[in-house]
């Protein structure tokens, strides 16, 4: 594996933000010339699954400007610094749908798209939910509505593109897979 290392020649800042910053590094590739490679640096994100009593997702709807449109998709957020992931689950499952959990379990951590980005997402499974008696506040600038779906709504939302993103789409592929083998 050493033989596909590219070693980093320079490392510049170029923007310094909220959620990411971006950084252009010349690199030296394993053949010996040199290339540029744009980094976005991200401190990661959970991602939650949650499970209602009733066996329904719970699911988000919210306006992704990158997009210019809404997606449907599952409670998510960054991990704030010094911040455990599954704090960070918690935290995020209150916020954006007023549940809490007895039961939350880490299934698996990804990259979102290693191609140009560090982002590690923490994907985990809630349940046993509990409605909050006082719902926690958003953050500042979040706007939302909550749902509760069947598996099979949410197969036919990524059928429509309602639920286009990655960590969602998997999270329903994998309540599939999980149904299936039970």
């Amino acid at each position: 594996m050493d033989h596909l290392i590219e070693k980093t020649l320079s490392s510049k800042e170029i923007f310094k933000g909220r959620v990411i910053d971006l950084y252009v590094e010349e690199v030296e590739l394993p053949n010996g010339k040199t290339s540029t490679r744009e980094i976005v640096k991200h401190p990661g994100a959970v991602a939650v699954i949650a499970i209602t009593p009733e066996d329904k997702i719970l699911m988000v709807e919210q306006f992704r400007k990158p997009l210019g449109r809404t997606l449907v998709e599952i409670p998510a957020g960054k991990l704030e610094k010094g911040e455990q992931p599954d704090a960070t689950a918690r935290r995020e499952l209150e916020e954006e749908t007023g549940y809490t959990c007895k039961d939350l379990q880490p299934l698996i951590s990804f990259y979102t798209s290693p191609g140009f980005a560090d982002e590690l997402v923490h994907l985990f499974i809630a349940e046993n939910l509990e409605k909050l008696e006082i719902a926690a506040d958003l953050d500042e600038d979040e706007f939302l509505d909550v749902m509760e779906v069947t598996l099979d709504e949410a197969q036919e939302m990524i059928q429509t593109k309602q639920i286009f993103d990655a960590k969602t789409a998997f999270a329903v592929q994998y309540l599939q897979l999980k149904k299936h083998f039970e």
